[in-house]
């Protein structure tokens, strides 16, 4: 049995550790970020290379076929979504300024009654106690960054980024299975298969998970389109595009869809009823999707533990903004994978394991 002592000194030894490599995924984020998205999208991609191959196509050629592919996708996106993202940041600040001057109208009666109180205290106070507290005014608070430059970062850091990223994703592909061999052999030898095994397993954990995320976005993402449109909200189709981009950050990416949502309605409605009718709208149809649809469609193989989801995104949120809460979910699951094969009574894998 070890020692009290022997026991103190390991969970110090983790926690340092902890620490440690939270430190260097936090200030090295420009490193990691392409490098694991790039693995996400190529245990995505990976299969088509494989199909192609089996037709005597060089992994190479398929890779080059497949990047360029991909990047034609994303330019015809850009494209057709260029015209709804200027209207929406023209109207933008219209619709800030009009929220602003719609709670403005909210807070005077607050203001008033905050303006007569502090009237009654002077007169009982006196006007030296209150130039007393005028004397000493309260430290001006922090600026807090940003909300949108949390969440879309800087344009440099963007393109950075997605360029190492298909860069990585381009190499990994062309060497073909080269990768998944290489893994295999650093690994320690695992109790069920063998380590090329693993590794295939926790890339198709992976892939099944962004796809039938994707599918089910998209899904989500069109009838979220259409009931804003109902509702008379400007723009629908980018609150559906939206939907299927933010739906992949769990647990934040609602919140954010809220949060937008209820401030243009806010900005766009007079009627009260009219404007709780956006977010509590976007909210049932989330509610319904997240019960009804995602465990049939997810299946037992992505089944973790939501409170280990919850404390991952808002870790990978902290470390890495949206790549971090974006990456949180498959990396769990490869992660489970990987415990589940380094040995049978694995309590890393029973505490993933919803």
């Amino acid at each position: 049995m070890p020692s009290s002592n022997t026991r103190a000194r390991s969970a110090a030894l983790v926690i340092l550790a902890i620490c440690a490599a939270g430190t260097a995924l936090y200030f090295a984020r420009e490193l990691f970020i392409p490098v694991v998205l790039a693995l996400l999208f190529t245990a995505v991609l990976r299969p088509i290379v494989r199909v192609l191959t089996r037709v005597r196509v060089p992994a190479p050629a398929s890779a080059t076929l497949i990047v360029v592919s991909i990047l034609a996708l994303i330019g015809a996106g850009g494209f057709l979504l260029s015209q709804p993202l200027q209207d929406w940041a023209g109207e933008a600040p219209k619709t800030l300024a009009a929220a602003r001057t719609k709670l403005e109208k909210l807070r005077r009666p607050v203001l008033k009654a905050s303006e007569a109180v502090a009237k009654l205290q002077r007169e009982v106070v006196g006007d030296g106690g209150a130039a007393g507290e005028r004397s000493a005014p309260p430290p001006a608070a922090p600026e807090a960054p940003s909300l949108i430059a949390k969440v879309f970062g800087t344009t440099a850091t963007f393109l950075g980024g997605f360029l190492e990223t298909t860069v990585l994703i381009f190499l990994l592909l062309a060497t073909g299975d080269l990768f998944t061999r290489k893994m295999a052999r650093v690994m320690p030898k695992p109790v069920k298969g063998t380590g090329e095994e693993t590794v295939d397993e926790a890339e198709g954990v992976v892939r099944r998970y962004l796809l039938v995320t994707a599918l089910i976005n998209a899904g989500q993402g069109a009838i979220v389109g259409l009931v804003m449109l109902l509702l008379g909200m400007p723009n629908p189709v980018l609150w559906g595009v939206l939907t299927f981009a933010l739906e992949f950050l769990p647990y934040i990416g609602g919140a954010l869809m809220i949060a937008f949502l209820s401030i243009t309605a806010f900005a766009t409605f007079d009627n009260v009823g009219h404007i709780l009718l956006v977010p509590f709208s976007y909210l049932a149809i989330t509610t319904i999707q997240n019960n009804a649809v995602s465990p049939f469609a997810y299946g037992s193989s992505l089944k973790l533990n939501p409170v280990v989801v919850l404390f991952a995104t808002l870790v990978g949120w902290f470390l890495w903004g949206v790549a971090g809460a974006f990456v949180a979910v498959p990396a769990l699951a490869a992660v489970r994978v990987f415990a589940e094969h380094s040995r049978s009574d694995s309590r890393l894998a029973a505490v993933l394991t919803e």
